[in-house]
């Protein structure tokens, strides 16, 4: 009756409901229950409730490292996976310390459409990125 899928055979749709399921899995390990919106409500996928009743995170799912100005000053944070290992950031803060770094501010993307992502967490970022992992 149960057999594992392949996370490649699914549909894009799918997949975010999967990852969905995933980090939530994740979160409830830090005292956190997860509620999907259907509307992406103030630029949220899902909501994260603490057991403490007073944090409330605003996430928004990701199928990597992503910063775009969209999401600035909304009080968003970003998860994603990258092997197996799941991130999550306050948009905003990660976006200011990239650029400190003077990272995106010369590309095109960055420049033209206020955005830019990364397939892969680069190297010379990777160890500010661990503390984002959960």
């Amino acid at each position: 009756m149960f057999k594992t899928i392949k996370y490649s055979g699914l549909n894009s749709r799918q997949k975010e409901n999967f990852n969905f399921q995933k980090v939530s899995s994740k979160l409830a390990d830090y005292g956190f229950n997860c509620m999907w919106l259907n509307d992406d409500w103030q630029g949220a996928d899902f909501i994260a409730c603490h057991i403490n009743g007073n944090t409330f995170l605003k996430i928004q799912l990701k199928g990597r490292l992503t910063i775009d100005q969209k999401y600035s000053g909304k009080n968003i944070f970003i998860a994603f996976n990258q092997d197996n290992n799941w991130y999550i950031y306050p948009h905003d803060q990660l976006r200011n310390e990239l650029l400190n770094r003077g990272l995106m501010i010369k590309s095109k993307s960055w420049n033209l459409n206020g955005c830019y992502s990364w397939p892969k967490i680069p190297k010379n970022i990777s160890v500010h990125m661990k503390q984002y992992a959960i």
